[in-house]
């Protein structure tokens, strides 16, 4: 089998100019082409038989403003319009998923929101194609509890055939027979796909074998062989594959059954035995009697393989009626003070205007989205800040700065946390930043993680480098993501186009298990950059005081494509100590926009000219 991507397959990207390129031949289709939810048939539409909750949005602060004490805020009720739930007797199934891949293929930055639930048992001959900011997942405790013969697709057919652009959009707990035998998976970044069983092979590319630039699998079973062909980058996690095909640049595997053996640069595999740390993230599901229960996966240490392939996993459920089940136009006032009395929140498919932050304060609280629920603060507010506490779990949303500059977007712990969470850490999975794009954003730095033993997996963070609001100045944010806390654990790690540096590690006992990197594309010059007598700020830097810190398989690449004279000293910084230590790390320097002189420090060759070809260093020091 080839190493490399097909003949003719460019590994290039350029999202910015195609994106230009593109939009001119893009419609975007309004709400209207879909069918909404709350007009389906009964079997069609989620129902939990627990009290409805209300939006009240403004309710909390006006009791409080005539020193009323708030009525309490009811537990569970219907999931909204804009989640849709089948069972195998829905009528029209097929339709009802066509309708809303019409309005999402293509909204790239759009409002619309959308989870396509599909309750246990068997389904045949559907083809459910995911478009922008929509999640479909099967409602069982395992993935073979829902059983589609048929396919998930994600191809590109919107966008020339190039997969780089596919972000926003997840499949979870299905099983999958493909027609074909093979299922597509062509996306980018912010595109999981987790607690998966395919029964066949797995195609990570577009139709075409053009551009891709993925990608994050945990928790899944793939028969089969997975073809990343094009792929640029993927990490894998506590997974079982047939076979893996090939690797363009970066392909990372921890605890995965099946994965091929660590032979970086050539190929390009990075292969951790086990993933010291996981723990699954948080999934909705069905009971005995068809309502919905929340599913807390324990915790796993030295992790190889699947959790759910002997029976039901391991860890504990939550009733629908503990949560407060939050829909788009409810006030932050109202989500503290479901928290404060002791309400975990479900964010139901849409977009959330915060004039103050989330604040979670409870230990064991669960802060789970469905189809992408979006939180902006409107006013330079953090958007969700979580206390120095144990077992919290933030999954499942996207966090948007707003157009007044936030100091932080997310906050993982308060300034100074020191308690030892080891024992019950924090996790922060599948949630994402975003900064300009949808229009004007900016953020001094973007996540913050002061907690200790924090596990963070599976992010992208990312300064929009198209779309609205996009310029140096215009959406500026100077850091992504800032670790301040001790022994934190990042597995899938997607940071890009700050503004300084990318990824700021000031915590001792760090450990990164894959980083995807491209540095911000739009620098005017080469002074803009400047970091003292540094060139440019790396995209991964290691604090001075740090004494112990590791990380595998980590990739930054420029494309400075407003001066291409710009020249970038490394894309990794660290103190040169015993105790710091990194394996199979890479830059590239795409078609020669901008160059890098070094690896890490001073070490590793600069990049070749206008070739694309990684200069990589093994292992640091």
């Amino acid at each position: 089998m080839p190493d490399t991507p097909p003949p003719g397959t460019p590994a290039v990207r350029r999202r910015a100019v195609l994106a230009a390129a593109t939009a001119a031949a893009v419609p975007v289709l309004t709400a209207a082409a879909v069918t909404p939810a709350s007009a389906a048939p009964p079997s069609a539409t989620a129902a939990s038989g627990a009290p409805a909750a209300t939006a009240a949005s403004g309710a909390p602060a006006a009791a409080a403003a005539h020193g009323k004490r708030p009525r309490a805020l009811p537990g569970g009720g219907d999931l909204g319009p804009n989640v849709l739930v089948f069972d195998p007797s829905t009528p029209d199934i097929q339709a009802r998923l066509d309708a809303v891949f019409r309005q999402q293929e293509s909204a790239q930055f759009g409002t619309g929101r959308y989870a396509l639930l599909f309750r246990p048992g068997t389904y045949h001959g559907l083809n459910a194609q995911l478009g922008f900011y929509t999640s479909i997942a099967g409602l069982g405790l395992s993935p073979d509890d829902t059983t589609v013969h048929g396919d998930v697709t994600v191809d590109a057919g919107w966008f020339g055939g190039n997969a780089t652009q596919n972000f926003w959009r997840s499949a979870e707990n299905l099983a999958l027979v493909p027609a074909s035998g093979t299922n597509r998976w062509a996306v980018a970044q912010a595109a999981p796909f987790r607690r998966m069983h395919v029964h066949g092979g797995l195609d990570l590319a577009p139709s075409g074998y053009g551009w891709a630039s993925g990608g994050y699998i945990a928790d899944s079973r793939i028969e089969g062989q997975v073809g990343p062909y094009s792929q640029q980058q993927w990490y894998t996690r506590d997974s079982a594959i047939g076979s893996w095909l090939n690797g363009v640049w970066n392909m990372v595997f921890s605890g995965v059954e099946g994965a091929p053996a660590q032979s970086f640069p050539a190929p390009p595999y990075t292969t951790l035995d086990t993933t010291p740390v996981s723990r699954e993230k948080p999934f909705l599901y069905v009971d005995g009697r068809g309502g919905f229960r929340v599913f807390l996966p324990a915790k796993r240490t030295g992790a190889r393989g699947v959790t759910w392939g002997k029976g039901t996993p391991r860890g504990s459920s939550l009733p629908l009626s503990r949560f407060y089940v939050a829909r788009p136009g409810v006030s932050a006032a109202t989500l503290n003070q479901a928290l404060a009395q002791g309400l975990h929140l479900l964010l139901t498919p849409g977009v959330y205007h915060l004039d103050r932050p989330v604040r979670v304060n409870r230990a064991g609280t669960v802060v789970l989205g469905l189809g992408y629920a979006t939180l902006i603060p409107d006013n330079g507010v953090t958007a969700l800040k979580v206390a120095d506490v144990d077992g919290v779990r933030l999954a499942g949303f996207l966090v948007d700065a707003g157009p007044v500059n936030s100091r932080t977007l997310l906050e993982i712990g308060p300034p100074g946390a020191r308690r030892d969470h080891s024992a019950d850490p924090t996790t922060v999975q599948d949630v994402f930043v975003r900064i300009g794009g949808a229009g004007a954003g900016r953020a001094t730095t973007s996540m913050v993680v002061n907690n200790r033993h924090t596990i963070v997996d599976h992010t992208w963070v990312w300064r929009a480098d198209h779309g609205e609001g996009v310029g140096w100045e215009t959406n500026r944010a100077d850091y992504g993501v800032v670790v301040n806390g001790d022994d934190v654990l990042a597995t899938g790690l997607f940071v890009e186009h700050f503004n300084k540096y990318d990824v700021q590690w000031n915590g001792q006992r760090g450990r990164t298990i894959f980083f995807q990197n491209e540095k911000a594309y739009d620098a005017p010059d080469q002074a803009a950059i400047q970091n003292g007598p540094v060139k440019g700020y790396a995209a991964y830097k290691v604090g001075a005081g740090v004494t112990t810190h590791e990380g595998w398989g980590l990739g930054s690449y420029c494309f400075y494509n407003v001066d291409p004279t710009i020249v970038q000293h490394h894309g990794f910084a660290a103190p040169d100590v015993p105790g710091v230590k990194f394996h199979d790390l890479l830059v590239v320097s795409l078609g020669g926009q901008g160059q890098y002189e070094h690896v890490i420090n001073d070490l590793g060759a600069p990049t070749s000219g206008t070739s694309t070809v990684p200069s990589t260093v093994v292992s640091y020091p």
